[in-house]
């Protein structure tokens, strides 16, 4: 999860570098390419080329599918709004796989997670204080990120059970490029990368992959409802990104909302970490 955590502050990054440039579209396609460019070599090297499985391309076109237009969303409202507050906005997706991940993987919704979630929505509100009378593009383009996101990893979580990491993120990149190529060229026109947005692209497509690979690395190895409120550890440091390099001010509601976020996740990670000894252990799948 820290692993996930950097890459998608870097992709956020470089998003914004590129996006006067090359439209959510094109960036998708140009990260696709790079990143099944990473997949092939580094699974060809490791020898395991052979777990890309056939047999449940219906469940990775759903999850892609929901994941490019998360993914297009996200991308948009970087150049809309604060950093913090699209990241923010996106937390609201953690909060959304505790409470369906019981519905959809038969998770127990214990009192620790269900306290991380709802202080974790508290300090959302108080870094975000979206004004629901009169709620712009950019905002509700990264509220609509985070619905998707958070199906996204519940389906990640049901795709673990069974495949192998490796064919995840082939399908992943090959069915988000064909995504990309198809809604990038739809208006007759895509922009080459030139030689400043080269470098952001290449920056983007790595950091598309080692952010996936981490997460669904960890939610193999945890259940999705303890995993995701880690991720809320990338508010405090995409709000010094964004006044450190943005000018984007700070104020003592996000610091606030940021301490909140973490106590909640604090004791979510506490009471996983000291179960009574009577309930099994979890065993790596």
């Amino acid at each position: 999860m820290t692993g996930s955590i950097v890459s998608f502050t870097a992709m956020a990054i470089a998003a914004r570098s590129v996006s006067g440039v090359h439209d959510t579209f094109e960036i998708m396609m140009w990260r696709s390419v790079v990143g099944l460019s990473l997949v092939l070599v580094i699974g060809g090297m490791l020898g395991r080329l052979a777990e890309i499985r056939r047999d449940r391309l219906g469940q990775h076109l759903v999850r892609n599918a929901i994941h490019f237009t998360g993914q297009n969303l996200w991308f948009w409202a970087l150049t809309m709004i604060p950093l913090a507050q699209v990241f923010a906005l996106e937390f609201t997706s953690p909060v959304w796989v505790i409470l369906l991940s019981p519905l959809v993987l038969g998770e127990r919704l214990t009192r620790p997670r269900l306290l991380a979630a709802v202080m974790g929505f508290i300090g959302i509100l108080l870094v975000a204080r979206p004004d629901f009378s009169d709620l712009d593009p950019g905002v509700l383009a990264a509220a609509a990120s985070a619905v998707c996101f958070a199906a996204t990893n519940i389906l990640t979580k049901k795709l673990t059970q069974g495949e192998s990491i490796v064919s995840i993120l082939f399908w992943l990149t090959v069915m988000q490029f064909v995504f990309g190529l198809v809604t990038a060229g739809w208006d007759g026109m895509i922009h080459l990368p030139t030689a400043e947005t080269l470098p952001w692209l290449l920056l983007i497509g790595f950091c598309g992959v080692l952010a996936h690979l981490c997460l669904t690395t960890a939610l193999s190895l945890a259940p999705a409802s303890f995993v995701m409120p880690i991720d809320f550890a990338r508010l405090p440091v995409i709000a010094a990104v964004g006044m450190l390099f943005y000018a984007e001010p700070l104020d003592p509601l996000v610091l606030l909302g940021a301490a909140i976020i973490f106590l909640g996740n604090w004791a979510n990670i506490r009471a996983e970490t000291r179960k009574p000894a009577t309930v099994p252990p979890v065993t790596n799948p």
